[in-house]
Order: C-alpha cells, then structure tokens, then sequence
C-alpha cells in the first residue's frame, strides 16, 4: 500500500492563515455588531437621533450648552451619549469584546502559520513579498492588541480586522504565494532581521495611525454640524435644529482632538522605527552593494515615506496643521507605504525586487 501522505510544513502554514482569515472575518462581523450597537445606544440616548442638542455639543468642546464633563474609557476620552443629570452607567459592549476575542485567536492562528513557515524555510518568515504581507499584518495586529492594554481602541477593530482580511486574501487568492526557496545572497545577511522586522513594526503603528485619521475626519464632520445646527438653533431661538445625517456610532466615540492627538503619537513612534529603517537599509546595502544609496526605487519610496511623515510631524507641531489637513497628511503618509509594498514590489525592478514573483 502507498504511504500516507503527510502535510508539508508550508502547507501547514497555508492552512493556519487560511483559518485565521475566517476568524479575522468573524472578529470584523463582531465589531460591525458593536458599531451598530453603538448607534443604537446613541438613539436611545439621544430619543430623537436626527437632531443635535445642546448636551452632545460637550464632546465637541464649545459652551454652548452645560452638562457633565467627557465620559473617559481608559486612557481615551468619549462623549457620553447621557442627557440626564446623573451619570449614565457604561454599557457593556459586549459584541466589542467578542471581536477582540477572536482577534486574539485569529492572532494566535496567524502567529502559528508565520512561525511554521519560518520553521519550513529554516530562516526568518519575510523574505519576499507573500512572507513580509503575513509578517507585517501579524505585528499590526499584535500592536493594536497591544495597545488596548492601555486605550480602549475597540471601535477601530473593523478597521484593523478588515484591512488584515484584504491584505492576507489579496495576497493568497491574488497568486502572490511563494515557494519556500533558498536566501539569494544580498540578503544573507543579519541586516534582513533588523531591517525588515522594524519596517514591519513601523508600518504598524502607521495603520493605526491612519485608522484613528480617518475615524477623526469622520468625527470632525460629525461636530462640524452639531457646531452649525447650535448656531443655527440659537439664531432661531428654537432648542434645536437638524445637524444632518452622520453615522451614529460616533456619539459615542472620542472627539476629534482626542483622536487626532492618538494618531499624532501612534505615527511618531512609526516614524521612529522607519527612520531606524532608513538608516539601517543603507548600512546594509553598503555591505552587500558596496554603496549606501543608489537611487532605486525601493530606496527613494522609502526616502520618500520617511519625508511624508516628517512633513507630518513638522507641520502639525510648528506649523499649527492640526484638523482635517494633519488627518489627510496621515492617511496620504500610510497610502505612500502601501504603494511601496504593493506597486513597487510588483511592478518596478531594481536591486530590490525580492518580492519572489516571476
């Protein structure tokens, strides 16, 4: 009789990512749950949801109107969507906390297939594009669980979750799989550690920099009209006016300034590690290239991310760019490094095309 046949440990690994992007997906639907719920509160809050009152201006900061100061969950500050005179007990998001469950234990399927990998090809699991897409969203996901230990960032788990889903299966179901194969020889190198474990790591906390960006323009918008309803209330002299329509949900998440001032730390640690990143590439390619800088595109994408988030940083801490336009510096900063992981691997050539494609 024929031998049984054994599951190889790369295949292993194929079957844990795939069993953590089912889970990932579940731990999105959850959180999806949780924002819906978040919206329901906020009505039942509110009683009349198509308008702003006086009260939901406190989490906007103005005076137009009294009442208890921000409801803090952990470290972050949210307006309480409580119109009475005594606090409102905290709901208990219970749909939130299942999300960050199976995002724990989608983590722990992701960590599995990453080390079996690294077992398989007897060496660091991100040395092409297939392994540094599932390295680089384990840390993502391992910064934002991270994280929650000291703010309570459970409103950005559809964000994360879903961009982990997209990446991972972008990845597999685009054909961007790659054998394990042997090292070539540029990246025989300690330097493969270091320098690609710390982009990894700051391209983390530039995710969760944009997340929170994009959530803050969202919230900017969303007090934006409160603000023109009040005044439009006060000129009328009525006790409230149509503020328009904007996702429920984010009554009951922190201010703008709350978020942009999260943003701003998360994307200077990132820019830390990227810059460390910088250096630490042009050490390596003296050693194997026998130059510090050549002009390749990898090496002039990197400069140039490293120039949008130093742009970033300079304009909103001396420049007074703060709101809307320190959001869009953000979100531009993190699309520049998804380009450089996607278009330039894929289709540009230089010395750094290990992306592992044919």
């Amino acid at each position: 009789m024929p031998a049984e046949e054994t599951l190889s440990l790369d295949a292993v690994s194929v079957l844990l990512i795939w069993t953590a992007i089912a889970i990932y997906a579940l731990a999105f639907i959850a959180y999806a749950l949780d924002l819906a719920r978040r919206s329901a509160q906020a009505v039942d809050a509110k009683g009349r949801p198509e308008y702003a009152t006086q009260r939901e201006l406190v989490g906007v900061g103005t005076r137009l109107g009294s009442g208890a100061p921000p409801r803090t969950t952990g470290s972050v500050a949210t307006g309480s969507p409580s119109t009475g005179s005594t606090p409102a007990r905290r709901p208990k998001q219970m749909w939130a906390r299942v999300g960050t469950a199976l995002t724990v234990m989608a983590f722990l399927f992701h960590l599995g297939a990453t080390v079996t990998r690294g077992i398989a090809a007897e060496r660091v699991p991100w040395s092409n594009m297939y392994e540094f897409s599932m390295t680089g969203t384990l840390l993502i996901v391992a910064v934002y669980l991270a994280v929650l230990i000291r703010y309570d960032l459970r409103f950005l788990g559809t964000f994360i979750t879903g961009l982990i889903i997209v990446l991972l299966a972008g990845v597999l179901l685009g054909g961007l799989y790659t054998e394990v194969v042997p090292l070539m020889d540029p990246l025989k190198s300690v330097w493969l550690v270091i320098h690609v474990f710390v982009a990894s790591l700051g391209t983390a906390f530039f995710a969760l920099a944009f997340a929170l960006s994009v959530v803050q323009l969202m919230q900017a918008r969303r007090e934006r009209r409160a603000v023109e309803a009040a005044e439009a209330s006060a000129a009328d002299g009525d006790a409230i006016a149509p503020a328009g329509r904007s996702p429920r949900f984010l009554r009951t998440l922190p201010t703008a300034d709350t978020l942009e001032s999260l943003a701003y730390r998360f994307a200077i640690v990132g820019f830390i590690f990227w810059t460390f990143t910088l250096i630490a590439g042009s050490i390596w390619a003296q050693d194997a290239w026998g130059r510090y800088w050549g002009f390749d595109t990898k090496e002039v994408w990197t400069f140039v991310i490293w120039v949008l988030y130093a742009g970033y940083i300079h304009a909103r801490a001396t420049r007074g760019w703060r709101g809307t336009r320190s959001a869009w510096l953000a979100i531009i900063g993190f699309a520049a490094v998804m380009f450089n992981f996607t278009i330039v691997n894929m289709f540009f050539k230089g010395l750094h095309a290990y992306s592992g494609l044919s």
